[in-house]
């Protein structure tokens, strides 16, 4: 007997509800991410494959609490890490003067 590990991600076969399908204005910041993704990408420092992995590693209570866009800025920083594009460090400073920059 084979055991299936189904990630909290994938929800193929589940009784999930209705999905909407009507079009929303983004945020700013989440128009952000997406074109931080662009440009990461053409520049080849993440992959869809290393986005998508970074994403379905999430623990169930982190994938739930977090937003479509939330859950791409933790990949990509997970994978700029990971590449050794960026150091946590470097991450937690970026945070702190965004942050920072917020409250201005």
């Amino acid at each position: 007997m084979t055991m299936h590990y189904r990630g909290v991600h994938d929800m193929g076969g589940l009784p999930a509800g209705k999905v909407e399908a009507a079009e929303h204005d983004y945020a700013l910041w989440e128009k952000r991410v997406d074109a931080l993704l662009v440009l990461l990408s053409k520049k080849g420092h993440v992959t869809v494959d290393e986005l998508r992995r970074n994403i379905e590693t999430l623990g169930v209570e982190a994938y739930d609490s977090m937003s479509y866009y939330e859950r791409w800025i933790y990949s990509i920083s997970q994978t700029l890490i990971q590449r050794g594009i960026i150091t946590i460090d470097e991450l937690g400073r970026g945070i702190e003067k965004a942050q920072t920059h917020d409250q201005l």
